[in-house]
């Protein structure tokens, strides 16, 4: 058996002579989508699959469906003869475009075995001499793949071989993605050996040394991996020694290692090549000079084997030594490793004589964290999800690790300035732009990130976002909405319960209770549904606002990203109410972390009354329909009694518009149970969402109602209470109980509950699929929250006469499918952008994940749900 070895990522280009048995080579090793077959691509654009004068077209199709795969990370095979340069070349350029190795598999079958297989086939129609020429020139290939550029060639020989052969698949060295560490990320060490041990001592390593106490490797008792991200060698005191303690550790598996282009020019001098001697490198090569010869050849083989980046955690962390666009992650070409080791330069020089790097981070859009170093900065900071971290340690600077996945940054100073640098350290531009010089800020928007039609896995599960929608979005979010920078979430629309088979009801607690039981939950919070509008409200401690967001104390917005207030001072009053009472209740403290207490927090709430967003729609809308109606009514109800009493029978007629009336009366008493002093603006909050590096989506509900009952009592004339009831569902008494609630609140003219799970707005189902109240199977997302809303309250959304028994009926058949999965949608998006708010993720990030919850809100669903 031959075994081939083929890289998980490449172009396979199979060679052989028509008839050698490629096709049946491709099916038997490799899925039918995984191979372009030049004979299928004819048919394609000919209708005859040997139609020859098509093979122009038919190329360009098939290079363009291969681009694309490539493109896309994945496997491709090309089924054709290929036995011309040209048509390799073309193959070869193509890989080379996309960053993957080409890999030829060459099936070299005798001639006359060939010619029964082609005489075979009803579909070949060419001569003995056709295959005569395919022969010569397979001949002539064969020697020559290696210099056209093909990273790997298999040869098989005879249909026995052939046959025998096992296509095997193998990871790309730079793809460790199964390993989930935590890692120590270290920057640049440039043979600062001493800051090198104090740091890892300082990180919890224990270092190993041998008879002669030189460092000779480190582990972690805690099984953590270190990672360094290159330049151990040149300008500091002791390269050998960093290179021994580095090497033990790799080979002791409890660390990893990528090349640094200091490393690269070493092993070219230690090679013999030639090279100029300058930074740094000669001090090295006199250190190296006192060592054994046998450990400059350890070393230099051990320089030669690192590679240029790794893949880690899944694929969610890359580190490499310069910084790696996303484009080039889990590539392997040469311009893959020049990128990793020396980055991107403008072609310019700057005052120092260095060249201008040019700042891939800015427009790096990639869902992996790179970690890298390279250019040294005095402090690290994330830009786009990618953070540079080296130090300047050999400069006079600070040696840097970075703890993955909590991404704690953790230095210890150098001990001297081993070596002067050209361009001296300075601290990032204060107005955002970045230590790489970019005149892009850091978090800058790009319409890229929104526009279109876009699909996005958010984590929590995936939507697919039209174009159509995202116009709309935009629309909104470029003439309404509150600084993106301050837009951190966004609340999800909120589905009804199932529709009630109780008399006389479209809504009822019976069915919100079945719903939720019927997902697995046990337990649910029953929440009064206010006469109000949503508000998010996110307030900083500091009046003069945070570095994350900018200047202001806060913002108080829509559930559509628009400001509540308009009137100058308005909102500012407001937030400082909210900041004093979060003083006062001792809610910085007690959402504090290690760095202090919070400097901001992020609150939903309902702002009341619903009359200080929506009197426009009151007005124009609800009232114009009751005065209409009182208008109507009663005088005909005037007119039938006239007739009545001259003996016309109207009995009938005047019942139905007598109940019409009453009808009309419910309404205008309902809908005037909205409107209030604009002025005597209050907030009920109903849970702390987020503050400084947490999101609060898992904590239960029960743990939210104390933050903002603190809230409440500090400040009762600017927070409204909500009044609530906690459920257990196997309690038939306590479900009883909670029923009734909802009878007396809503006949007192309250609008319902809301019933939510109480183990947390990231509570998730447990049951099989199939219930309302889940919208998927056993461990997706809970519905965060269903609505029963009251019988009188409907009227507003029903007209006045929805509860008449043919409407009530039609109104049955109603369908909330639609609506759930759009909550379910935009519930996770939101707790998705939470969790990037939370590690201070890039705004594009966070913006791009509200931008679709706004978009989601476009989709043609029922408003009255």
């Amino acid at each position: 058996m031959t075994a081939l070895e083929i890289p998980e990522l490449a172009l396979v280009a199979l060679v052989g002579a028509s008839g050698s048995g490629k096709s049946t080579f491709a099916r038997r090793h490799f899925a039918a989508t995984q191979v372009l077959s030049s004979d299928t691509f004819r048919g394609l654009v000919a209708d005859d699959e040997n139609d020859q004068s098509a093979s122009g077209d038919a190329f360009d199709a098939l290079h363009y469906v291969a681009g694309k795969r490539l493109r896309a990370g994945r496997l491709t095979v090309v089924d054709a003869t290929n036995l011309q340069e040209h048509a390799r070349a073309g193959l070869v350029a193509l890989a080379r475009e996309h960053d993957v190795l080409p890999v030829a598999v060459v099936l070299d079958v005798p001639e006359q075995i060939c010619w029964e297989r082609t005489q075979g086939r009803a579909d070949r129609t060419f001569g003995r001499h056709v295959l005569v020429r395919m022969q010569r020139d397979l001949r002539r290939s064969v020697g020559h793949l290696a210099r056209e550029g093909f990273r790997k060639v298999h040869v098989l020989r005879g249909v026995d071989e052939i046959d025998a052969a096992q296509v095997r698949l193998t990871k790309l060295f730079n793809d460790r993605r199964e390993l989930t560490g935590p890692f120590d990320i270290i920057g640049d060490v440039h043979g600062c050996r001493a800051e090198l041990e104090q740091l890892l001592t300082t990180l919890g390593w224990a270092i190993d040394r041998d008879d002669t106490r030189r460092p000779v490797g480190a582990r972690h008792p805690q099984g953590r991996t270190a990672v360094f991200v290159g330049d151990l060698v040149d300008r500091g005191p002791d390269s050998p020694g960093v290179l021994r303690l580095v090497m033990g550790m790799v080979q002791a598996g409890t660390a990893l290692c990528v090349a640094g282009n200091h490393e690269q020019k070493l092993l070219h001098k230690l090679r013999g090549r030639k090279v100029t001697v300058a930074h740094g490198l000669a001090e090295t090569l006199e250190q190296l000079a006192a060592e054994p010869a046998e450990f400059t050849d350890e070393a230099a083989g051990f320089i030669d084997g690192l590679i240029s980046h790794y893949r880690l955690d899944g694929g969610a962390l890359v580190v490499a030594h310069a910084g790696l666009k996303a484009e080039y992650q889990g590539r392997a070409s040469g311009r893959v490793r020049s990128f990793a080791l020396y980055g991107e330069t403008t072609g310019e020089t700057d005052e120092y004589g260095l060249p201008v790097r040019y700042p891939w981070a800015r427009d790096y859009r990639g869902a992996a964290t790179v970690v890298y170093g390279h250019t040294p900065t005095p402090r690290p900071e994330w830009v786009n999800n990618t953070i540079c971290v080296d130090t300047g340690c050999v400069f006079g600077g600070e040696l840097t690790a970075l703890r993955y996945p909590s991404r704690e940054l953790v230095s210890v100073p150098a001990a001297h300035e081993y070596y002067a640098p050209v361009k001296p350290l300075l601290a990032p531009p204060a107005d955002g732009t970045g230590p790489s010089g970019s005149d892009r800020p850091g978090d800058g928007l790009d319409l890229g990130d929104v526009t279109g039609r876009r699909h996005i896995d958010y984590g929590y599960g995936t939507a697919t976002i039209a174009a159509e929608n995202a116009a709309a979005a935009l629309e909104v979010m470029s003439r309404f909405a509150v600084d993106p920078r301050w837009l951190v979430w966004l609340p999800p629309t909120m589905a009804p319960c199932s529709t009630s088979a109780q008399e006389g009801f479209l809504e009822h607690p019976v069915e919100a209770f079945a719903d939720y039981r019927a997902a697995g939950v046990d337990r649910v919070v029953c929440q009064e549904k206010h006469m109000g509008s949503r508000a998010v409200v996110l307030v900083c401690r500091d009046p003069a606002g945070d570095p994350r967001f900018g200047p202001g104390g806060g913002v108080i917005h829509t559930r559509t990203g628009r400001p509540f207030f308009t009137a100058d001072g308005q909102t500012e009053a407001l937030l400082a109410r909210v900041r004093a009472a979060a003083d006062a209740a001792g809610l910085w403290q007690r959402l504090a972390t290690d760095a202090g207490p919070a400097s901001w927090l992020l609150l939903d709430c309902e702002l009341l009354p619903w009359s200080a967003k929506a009197l426009g729609l009151i007005r124009d809308q609800y009232a114009s329909v009751a005065a209409a109606g009182r208008a109507a009514l009663p005088a005909a109800l005037d007119a039938l009694d006239a007739a009545a009493a001259r003996g016309l029978p109207v009995g009938a007629l005047r019942d139905r518009l007598a109940r019409r009336s009453a009808d009309v009366d419910r309404y205008a008493d309902a809908y005037r149970g909205y409107v209030g002093d604009a002025e005597a603006v209050t907030l009920a909050p109903f849970a702390v969402l987020a503050s400084d590096g947490r999101s609060y989506a898992d904590r239960d509900h029960g743990w939210h109602l104390d933050c903002v009952d603190l809230l409440v009592a500090a400040d009762p004339q600017v927070f409204t209470p909500t009044r609530r009831v906690v459920v257990d569902l196997a309690d038939e008494a306590a479900v009883a109980a909670a029923t009734q609630w909802w009878l007396e609140l809503t006949a007192a003219g309250g609008e319902g509950m809301v019933v939510k799970p109480y183990a947390g707005p990231a509570a998730r189902h447990s049951a099989a699929p199939g219930s309302a109240a889940r919208g998927g199977g056993a461990g997706r997302l809970l519905q965060p929250g269903v609505k029963c809303r009251g019988r009188e309250y409907l009227r507003i959304i029903y007209g006045p006469e929805y509860t008449e028994p043919e409407q009530l009926a039609a109104l049955r058949r109603r369908s909330l499918g639609r609506k759930r999965a759009m909550a379910l949608r935009e519930h996770g998006l939101g707790l998705a952008a939470l969790d990037l708010l939370a590690v201070d993720a890039p705004l594009w990030r966070r913006h791009e994940l509200v931008f679709a919850v706004l978009a989601c809100e476009s989709e043609p669903v029922d408003p009255r749900l």
